[in-house]
């Protein structure tokens, strides 16, 4: 056999492995951590760019009632791909779902606590005797007493105020000094909106290793799947084109999701673009080792797991 015709052969197994032998692009069922909104950006794009089909998949896009379910759709095989977040993640895959990280669509944390700019409040340490309000405890609970202890506060010195997901709210009617939790993207433009700038604080920069905000999960017994692969090709040029045309993308987002169409969604999605990751097959062994550490510091796991047994790194097919 040729040279040429060797490489011929390897080009024609690759292509068909994701088309099939029929060379029709494969269905593959992806779904959302949540229903569709700006930080799922490359996603929309991909699809509507055609970037899918290009790679050999037909991708259905599924947004969730609960937002819990997505990692069980996948472990159970009722979903290919689904949108987690790695904290969550690591603790779904301690807890033994058989899934693993396979790319990543936003690569730093999106989550903070924030204060009311007209407040006193100007560090993390002038919380101590102040009210904190938060939607969920375990991990919340684990990044803000980092956060506190990294400005010399204990947990114990801050009083913890569940307000079940109405953190804005909470803030706003000053039920509460603070609110931990917000998106940086979302509560943070939501407040500016309603006329009461934030003051922000990022764990990333208060003693919390920093983390993918959201990732994408696939069943450990598919990783050598090669629509995997295909998808996150395709992501790629997704967040590649919205970063060489943001207006453009925002204008194909809003027409195929009219329900975007407003001020808060316009407002994240510039906060967004920077934080969508170009490169979704990359997987930073460092930043997942020390999470990993610190995950077990603060007693959320026993122990932390060797990485390929939580994130893998995808080969391009």
């Amino acid at each position: 056999m040729t040279r040429n015709k060797f490489l011929f052969l390897v080009l024609f197994l690759k292509v068909s492995c994701v088309f099939g032998i029929s060379g029709e692009p494969q269905p593959l069922t992806v779904v959302l951590d949540w229903f569709v909104n700006p930080t799922h950006g490359p996603i929309i794009i991909a699809q509507e760019k055609g970037f899918f089909k290009q790679h050999g998949v037909v991708v259905n896009i599924i947004a969730p009632s609960d937002p819990s379910e997505p990692p069980k759709w996948v472990a159970i095989g009722k979903a290919d791909i689904a949108i987690d977040y790695q904290p969550e993640m690591i603790l779904q895959i301690n807890q033994g779902l058989p899934i693993v990280r396979v790319g990543t669509l936003i690569n730093k944390p999106l989550r903070a606590i924030a204060v009311l700019q007209s407040s006193n409040i100007y560090s993390l340490s002038d919380l101590k005797g102040k009210t904190l309000g938060s939607s969920l405890a375990g991990l919340n609970n684990a990044i803000v007493n980092t956060m506190l202890a990294h400005n010399g506060v204990q947990l114990s010195q801050v009083s913890l105020i569940n307000v079940h997901y109405d953190l804005v709210q909470a803030l706003l009617s000053k039920r509460v000094d603070a609110v931990s939790g917000v998106d940086r993207n979302f509560e943070v433009p939501e407040l500016q909106l309603a006329g009461h700038p934030a003051r922000v604080f990022y764990p990333e920069d208060n003693g919390v290793p920093t983390f993918d905000e959201m990732v994408f999960i696939a069943n450990k017994k598919n990783i050598n799947d090669p629509r995997l692969s295909a998808f996150m090709q395709a992501v790629r040029e997704g967040a590649e084109y919205i970063k060489l045309h943001p207006k453009e993308s925002w204008k194909l987002l809003i027409k195929h999701h009219p329900e975007l169409n407003n001020e808060l969604n316009k407002a994240s999605w510039k906060i967004s673009l920077p934080y969508f990751s170009l490169d979704p097959l990359a997987l930073n062994v460092k930043n997942y080792e020390n999470f990993g550490q610190w995950m077990k510091q603060q007693g959320l796991i026993k122990n932390v797991l060797p990485l390929n047994q939580y994130a893998i790194q995808l080969l391009n097919n």
